[in-house]
């Protein structure tokens, strides 16, 4: 078993070397801990690949390593989130990056490749966020005035209602923010009134969060109790608190 020294020198190490190389490329550093003093998952994972870096690891694993640290996870997804979502030059088999035929990585599998050069596609969508803008036209343009969701074009049949004609509306990236320019994507009619502000997009109109807690009301129980469990796993304080805001509501 890892001990507490070993884990806070490799997490500097990685700090190091993300100062130098990641930083200023927007790629996410988590914190090693949480304020009640336990790990955060993503820290021990990134850790745990750090350690076996350009070497085949399974979720399997990842599990087990996070299990003997006391942390009992069920689904592990932190290694797909710190590439896709942090920037991380993680590659997933499960994915199917590119390099995972090179490096003999199958479903199921992850390998930190470099410290020294983020995810790729996560350079690209960042890469992306950068263009300027400076009307409702030019963003449409932007994007082949087609919706963002479905790709319908606009004034023509839409792909998914062929009855109707597509009309481009501002769709709200994060619903939380203010609606400005950069906080637009263009959506049809549909997919616009299809996501009731209930989550937030990308530039590509993937969805990468939820933005109203309420929604999780809307699942099956098993999802709901499922979710509570996830969260207590995370942050027992923080799953409390959302508990009772949702009970308050």
């Amino acid at each position: 078993m890892y001990s507490e020294k070993f884990i806070q020198d490799k997490y500097n190490e990685i700090k190091e070397k993300w100062e130098v190389h990641l930083k200023d490329k927007g790629v996410k550093l988590s914190s090693l801990k949480k304020n009640n003093g336990s790990y955060t998952l993503n820290a021990l994972v990134l850790i745990y690949l750090y350690v076996n870096i350009k070497k085949t690891i399974s979720k399997e694993e990842i599990t087990i390593f996070l299990q003997n640290l006391g942390y009992q996870v069920n689904d592990m997804q932190q290694a797909r989130h710190l590439s896709q979502q942090d920037g991380w030059y993680i590659i997933s088999g499960q994915r199917g990056d590119s390099e995972c035929k090179k490096y003999n990585v199958s479903a199921g599998e992850y390998m930190l490749l470099t410290l020294e050069e983020p995810y790729p596609q996560f350079s690209d969508r960042r890469r992306a966020e950068t263009y300027s803008l400076n009307s409702w036209e030019d963003l449409k343009r932007h994007y082949g005035n087609r919706c963002v969701s479905c790709g319908s074009e606009e004034g023509k049949k839409n792909l998914l209602y062929p009855n109707s004609l597509t009309r481009l509306e501002k769709g709200h990236k994060d619903p939380r923010q203010p609606l400005t320019l950069d906080n637009i994507i263009p959506q049809c009619q549909f997919c616009n009134g299809a996501s009731q502000n209930l989550f937030v997009f990308d530039n590509k109109g993937k969805v990468i969060k939820i933005s109203d807690p309420r929604f999780v009301l809307k699942s099956d129980e098993d999802v709901q109790i499922a979710m509570l469990k996830l969260l207590m796993e995370e942050d027992l304080e923080r799953a409390e608190t959302i508990l009772e805001e949702l009970k308050a509501e």
